[in-house]
């Protein structure tokens, strides 16, 4: 649903950086649309401005730690 927006981010990463480092960015289609210390404040923010499901909330850091997931299981099988 949020592919685009998604894409844009990991392609302008490196460039968003030195702007937006650890802050709460907003993304609509390829563009920034808001920036936010926190991300409770990034969401409710952008709920009172666009529809929901159409902007990304992504917090702006290097590498892939703020949107890898890691699951550990202690089930064997």
């Amino acid at each position: 649903m949020l592919d685009k927006e998604f894409s844009f981010y990991l392609a302008h990463q490196n460039e968003l950086l030195p702007k937006y480092e650890n802050q709460y960015i907003a993304i609509v289609g390829d563009q920034v649309v808001g920036a936010y210390p926190t991300a409770s404040e990034a969401l409710y923010e952008s709920d009172a401005k666009y529809a929901p499901g159409t902007c990304l909330i992504q917090l702006c850091t290097p590498g892939n730690g703020a949107y890898s997931v890691r699951a550990y299981s202690r089930v064997c099988y």
